[in-house]
């Protein structure tokens, strides 16, 4: 009775907290734009897309992704096979576990009407699956505390996820062991299911002794043959219906043996009533705990691969992206393979901001999602770490849950930048990426954060003493403002100088994507590529500083690979870009 109270209450939790999370995906939101769609918009449109791709030619891919995604782990496997065993260790063993033993009686006893716990195949396919799990868990263990991948983070919630294994594993393990040699509990069981004689109850002891490992008092070895022949049939008649040779339980059967001298100790202890009740309640917290923890992964990490193998943001429906989103954040694993490849993952070597790390990203992606109010600290972190990303893709490729991490990070820092947080980096090769997404953005939403990062270098409190602020639309050259400094800084590399070698001939800005897209570029863009290295040389900063070519620059490369003189020109106004940069540092604190 408190076994089914305990499970009963455990399977209403764990009921509660996966509606609870499924409901997250449908009221949470990332981009702004998104969270103006309601909740009831969001659910019929899940709904239509899913009756869509079931009744759509789109069926087939997702059987595809089934066998080779979710059952195979195909992604897992082409990254590493040490992962992938890993991987298919924890997650079949770990499933069958859960359905056929901790949830025997509501599911393997339907299904098996001849089912007993201690009866083959299933004593022996429990001690499987259990080894399976644990060779999972030996592989989680090795790579993140004796191999130490770089980069790898291990977190309490990792932790408290592997002891839960470990409690659930090992004491089943120890229990069953206790269990196989238990004197109290053979007898028990010869009271309740056997009306034997003195005789036979002693040629049963015997037999038990001798094949099934259990330790009795007052039998000394040799048995006499004939006892334990009898014993056998004895044993046939009465109790091989329910109990197959516990070898078969091999995990189980090495305890026992291990734990043969101290045997009846043990059993008269009482040790496995309390290992049981440490057993099952550790299982039904792990239970419950799971729609809590990064395990919801095992449900949510199949829904995501399935959804991404069918979705994509130019044709579907916007309201589905933004709950695939949020279920996206659920599906993360915390297994660090996005880390590992990605391409700014070095620079957590000089820079220690943990959330430049994908992997790492994801939980404070959640708490931005869920409405949590971070520090100004935090934030900041969080926007240095979306903003160095080079927009490469490998995390999204690399990922074994199918995330688009690559999608999820454009919408996270375009929802940052509309809530008006200056950030500088935007005006970084960044701004590339922008460009090319620029058709996901409203003119006002793509134009917005430059005009917010720029004020910083426009305003006349902002800009260091010694420069003045002119009215940005009305630049001009004055060389009474040059600064013969910019000249000294920028020919410090070898990028920065090659602008000596420019004379002027306007390829680079014939070249330009920018200059191409206004009908009037030296209005609307102030200087023009070949000026700004031009006003570079006569070290006009104010001019090059406020001009709308410095801040707009894609980072494209076109300029620089069509110069006939070899000039550096993208990679020298990324310098007087970092200039300006460190310009606004020096500022008081007051003034970012």
């Amino acid at each position: 009775m408190f076994y089914n109270f305990i499970l009963y209450v455990a399977l209403a939790i764990f009921v509660f907290g996966l509606f609870y999370k499924i409901s997250t995906w449908f009221r949470y939101s990332l981009d702004n734009r998104s969270g103006e769609i309601p909740t009831r918009r969001r659910i019929t449109g899940a709904a239509k897309g899913i009756a869509g791709v079931l009744f759509s030619a789109k069926i087939l891919t997702l059987i595809k992704v089934l066998i080779l995604d979710i059952l195979l782990q195909r992604k897992v496997l082409k990254e590493s096979f040490s992962r992938w065993l890993t991987h298919i260790c924890i997650f079949y063993g770990f499933t069958l576990l859960l359905l056929m033993h901790a949830l025997d009686s509501q599911i393997t006893a339907e299904l098996f009407t001849d089912y007993y716990s201690t009866l083959n195949p299933f004593l022996f396919l429990r001690n499987i699956f259990g080894a399976l799990v644990i060779i999972g868990i030996f592989g989680v263990v090795a790579r993140r505390f004796i191999i130490k991948s770089p980069r790898l983070f291990t977190d309490a919630t990792d932790r408290f996820l592997l002891t839960i294994f470990a409690v659930i594993l090992f004491s089943g393990i120890f229990l069953e062991g206790i269990n196989i040699s238990s004197a109290g509990w053979f007898q028990s069981m010869v009271e309740d299911y056997a009306d034997l004689d003195e005789e036979e109850l002693t040629a049963l002891e015997i037999y038990w002794v001798t094949e099934f490992g259990v330790v009795l008092p007052d039998h000394q070895t040799p048995f006499d043959d004939n006892l334990i022949a009898l014993g056998e049939e004895i044993h046939a008649s009465n109790c091989a219906e329910c109990h197959s040779n516990p070898r078969w339980a091999f995990m189980g059967y090495v305890a026992a043996k291990a734990i043969t001298p101290f045997a009846l100790e043990l059993d008269r202890s009482d040790l496995s009533t309390y290992l049981w009740y440490l057993h099952f309640l550790a299982c039904f917290v792990g239970l419950a705990y799971l729609p809590f923890s990064k395990m919801i992964h095992l449900v949510v990490g199949p829904l995501t691969l399935l959804a991404n193998a069918v979705m994509d943001r130019q044709t579907s429906d916007p309201a589905n992206i933004a709950t695939r989103q949020i279920m996206e954040l659920d599906a993360c694993t915390h297994c660090g393979i996005c880390t590992s490849h990605c391409s700014v993952g070095v620079v957590y070597e000089q820079i220690p901001n943990a959330y430049i790390l994908p992997s790492e990203k994801i939980a404070a992606v959640k708490a931005l999602a869920s409405g949590k109010n971070l520090s100004a600290r935090d934030l900041k972190n969080i926007q240095e770490g979306l903003f160095l990303c080079t927009n490469c893709t490998r995390c999204t490729a690399a990922c074994p849950v199918g995330i688009n991490l690559q999608d999820l990070w454009f919408t996270v820092r375009e929802a940052l930048l509309e809530k008006g947080y200056p950030e500088l980096l935007v005006l970084s090769p960044f701004s590339l990426y922008r460009g090319l997404n620029q058709k996901e953005l409203t003119q006002h939403q793509y134009e917005r954060p430059v005009h917010v990062a720029r004020k910083v270098f426009t305003d006349d409190r902002q800009l260091p003493a010694s420069h003045s602020a002119d009215d940005s639309k009305n630049v001009g050259l004055n060389l009474n403002r040059a600064d013969k400094s910019l000249n000294k800084l920028l020919s410090f590399s070898y990028q920065g100088k090659s602008y000596w070698s420019c004379y002027g001939c306007v390829t680079c800005s014939n070249a330009c994507p920018i200059v191409q897209n206004f009908d009037d570029p030296v209005k609307d863009l102030n200087l023009l590529p070949h000026q700004i290295i031009h006003a570079a040389k006569l070290g006009l900063v104010d001019q090059i500083f406020k001009a709308n070519m410095l801040w707009y620059c894609l980072g494209c490369y076109q300029c620089q690979d069509y110069c006939p003189q070899g000039v550096q020109v993208t990679d020298v106004i990324h310098e007087i870009k970092n200039l300006a940069y460190l310009c606004f540092r020096r500022l008081p604190a007051s003034r970012e």
